[in-house]
């Protein structure tokens, strides 16, 4: 479906775009922030010219929630500004372009699932800037498809999973959040489906450009989650120090922004137009544990 380096990743130092990159292996042309920065949106239709890519993926993204408050303008940029311009010259060239987006969209109310029509409300500037990314996207049409996904994690970046178990193994007593709900999302198995779902949309006579739901199925909280990889852990043998993991109201828990406490989204959309869909969040972290448990033999 693709040739030899026609599909441009962005934020291959991330989770997601690691991902990627081992994926497409030679079909794909990676890039980290030093090479191609969101952060100056100005110089990204130069290099998209050098490149010419025949896709585009943005898996680059600001993703430090609490410190976007203080630093709202750079959010945007790269959030927004630049998913803007590369959409813009994507639609150009008819070149297919994905982006990646968050639950954090909506204001996380109620207890059902988001579904791709339901009312947008942003609960802080991360979750703003990532809709106004949404927005500049849409407006400049052309083939594209937005990924919003949650809770992503894997075996070696810095996220919840790789957290817990740093802090499994050092203290006998967590207290984590109990009333968030989601599905934790294992990012090589996000970025797997994704591109299946690329390349449906690409088989199919009219491309269906629009916003997709994708996470695990399943749902969950923090908490439980933290029960369960330690659980897991201990079944591959993994020496932890922690005894017991208090569950513990959000309130609890105060951060310099709110997040949100349903973070579940409704996956039927792809699974019926894009024919993809992820495994429960369990079969994520069993991969993901494995991972692990293989990247501290070797080291």
């Amino acid at each position: 479906m693709f040739r030899p380096s026609s599909v441009l990743v962005t934020g291959i130092s991330g989770q997601v775009g690691s991902a990627l990159l081992t994926l497409l292996q030679d079909q794909a042309c990676g890039v980290t922030r030093a090479e191609f920065d969101l952060a100056q949106p100005e110089t990204l239709i130069a290099q998209l010219d050098e490149i010419e890519p025949a896709v585009v993926i943005n898996a680059a993204a600001y993703t430090a929630v609490d410190q976007a408050e203080s630093d709202a303008e750079m959010a945007f940029t790269v959030n927004a500004a630049s998913p803007g311009v590369i959409a813009q010259w994507c639609a150009a060239r008819n070149a297919p372009f994905v982006h990646f987006s968050t639950d954090y969209v909506f204001a996380g109310s109620g207890k059902r699932q988001w579904k791709e029509t339901d009312a947008v409300a942003p609960l802080n500037v991360y979750g703003a800037s990532k809709l106004r990314g949404e927005q500049l996207i849409e407006k400049h049409g052309g083939r594209w498809l937005i990924f919003r996904t949650s809770w992503v994690y894997d075996a070696q970046g810095k996220n919840f999973f790789t957290t817990m178990m740093r802090l499994g193994r050092e203290r006998e007593t967590l207290r984590v959040v109990n009333d968030q709900y989601g599905a934790p999302t294992y990012a090589p198995q996000l970025a797997e489906a994704s591109l299946t779902a690329l390349r449906n949309a690409l088989f199919q006579s009219s491309f269906p450009s629009g916003i997709y739901h994708l996470t695990q199925r399943g749902e969950t909280t923090w908490h439980e989650f933290a029960q369960t990889i330690f659980q897991r852990a201990r079944e591959q043998g993994v020496q932890l120090a922690v005894k017991s993991v208090e569950g513990i109201g959000s309130k609890d828990y105060p951060t310099p922004t709110q997040r949100p406490a349903n973070s579940r989204l409704a996956t039927n959309k792809a699974k019926n137009i894009l024919n993809v869909s992820l495994p429960p969040w369990q079969e994520g972290l069993s991969d993901c544990l494995a991972q692990w448990v293989a990247s501290q033999n070797q080291a």
